[in-house]
């Protein structure tokens, strides 16, 4: 059995959990999150825990165990927290903005580079350089954070661009030069 899968999952207060069949939906002040977990899981709530157990000893449905406990965590404490990632902005006239509910950054292209983000997900800019990307969705937050990233991630030689927050940039020498 899957050691992760084993550990119960604890509903935080104000949370709400529904399960119908093997959809679990859980409602929480930050939104609504469904996940819809494979028949080989079956999902349980007994004291304010949700357990999940798997139906047969197989490989796979002990893979399926552990990631579809974790799935159905993510979804808890998102909907109770929520989730956020932080980019940094590092480069001469490299900056951010917000225009409305899109992202407008000036990363060093011959145009602006605009960012809308999907629902559930907000971008804050502090500072015109700390983007800030939140919502209850882990898997969203991350993907819009690396798409953020993706416009201009950071060169080895100056460093300059789109970077995580303490993302650790290995640097190159660069030319040697004329002797």
């Amino acid at each position: 059995m899957s050691r992760i899968g084993k550990k119960p999952i604890e509903i935080p207060s104000g949370v709400e959990v529904k399960i119908d069949g093997q959809l679990v939906t859980v409602k929480g002040p930050k939104g609504t999150e469904s996940v819809n977990v494979r028949e080989e899981i079956k999902i349980s709530v007994v004291d304010n825990h949700i357990i999940l157990e798997p139906t047969n000893d197989e490989r796979k449905t002990n893979a399926l165990h552990g990631l579809s406990r974790t799935l159905v965590a993510n979804a808890v404490e998102g909907v109770s927290k929520g989730f956020e990632k932080k980019l940094e902005i590092q480069g001469v006239g490299y900056r951010a903005n917000m225009e409305g509910t899109k992202l407008n950054m000036a990363l060093g292209y011959s145009h602006p580079v605009i960012v809308e983000p999907p629902a559930g997900i907000t971008i804050t800019v502090d500072k015109n350089v700390n983007i800030t990307v939140s919502g209850s969705n882990k898997q969203m937050v991350g993907d819009v954070a690396a798409a953020i990233r993706s416009k201009r991630p950071p060169e080895v030689y100056k460093g300059k661009g789109v970077r995580y927050e303490g993302e650790y940039i290995r640097r190159k020498a660069g030319k040697a030069g004329k002797k």
